[in-house]
């Protein structure tokens, strides 16, 4: 990145655009918003301006954070994991630099990126640019990718193995898209999954939560709940990270999923007429 991009990127949802537009489609639909004041646009030779900087820390064993100070857009941090078969980068953020650049490479760069959903592609063309590395998302997402590029690579059905022992499980949960990513050698061998907000770690880190729009609180519907529930039964995992920092579910993750999805589905089916 000699010199910044000046291709547009919305404030909102940090997504970065092939080419200047009035609108942004990803923000406009009901499970985003448009900014209070209005759609805004940047670019990231103006976040670099305004004094943005990569962050680089370990969120767990074998795991790397990385995001943006001050924060962009919605404010998640991608997650590096570091698997012997090659780097993968979990989720994306907006903000890339030179310095950014030289700092995952040192940690030994990217063979695989992998996004949860459309709300978190931020630069991701830039990125796979950076580091020649391909961006996995499932097909089913295809029409919200703002950006087309060669890089970009869709999957069909319901798991995709892209490294050994790296999973890509289609949850489609807040998107028919959504996926999360299993990653059978991390916690020692006990398992690992990356849920972005596909499953979203909430406040208390011993639960999860599964919704059609966070920022408008609408429900995920019980039968996509379920499905998500059956794909992830054969895969053990100690750990789930969620999409913020610190956002972690520490211990008994796979049971945490489970009574967080016993928890939604009696109140999203209570059927009780005196109610």
């Amino acid at each position: 990145m000699n010199r910044p991009t000046t291709r547009p990127i919305c404030v909102t949802c940090g997504v970065q655009y092939a080419e200047p537009r009035p609108d942004c489609p990803i923000c406009a639909d009901e499970r985003q918003y448009v900014g209070w004041d209005g759609q805004r646009w940047t670019t990231l030779a103006e976040l670099r301006a305004a004094g943005h900087r990569g962050r680089i820390a370990p969120e767990g064993p074998g795991i790397v954070g990385i995001g943006a100070e001050p924060a962009t857009a919605i404010g998640q941090r991608a997650l590096l994991v570091r698997a012997p078969g090659g780097n993968v980068l979990w989720d994306m953020i907006t903000y890339l630099d030179d310095d950014l650049v030289r700092e995952v490479r040192a940690l030994g760069g990217i063979a695989a990126i992998a996004i949860s959903h459309p709300h978190y592609y931020g630069t991701m063309i830039e990125w796979a640019r950076a580091f020649d590395a391909p961006v996995l998302i499932h097909e089913a997402d295809r029409a919200w990718v703002a950006r087309p590029d060669d890089a970009v690579v869709f999957w069909s059905g319901d798991t995709r193995e892209i490294a050994d022992g790296l999973t890509l499980i289609n949850a489609g949960v807040h998107f028919a898209g959504g996926q999360v990513l299993h990653w059978r050698d991390g916690e020692g061998g006990r398992g690992a999954l990356l849920s972005g907000d596909i499953l979203q770690v909430v406040s208390d880190r011993d639960w999860v939560s599964f919704m059609y729009s966070y920022p408008n609180y609408i429900p995920e519907r019980p039968r996509t709940v379920r499905r998500a529930l059956r794909l992830l039964e054969p895969y053990p995992f100690t750990r789930v990270y969620g999409a913020w920092w610190k956002r972690i579910v520490h211990a008994d993750g796979k049971e945490a999923v489970r009574r967080s999805a016993a928890r939604y589905l009696d109140f999203a089916l209570d059927d009780d007429p005196s109610g």
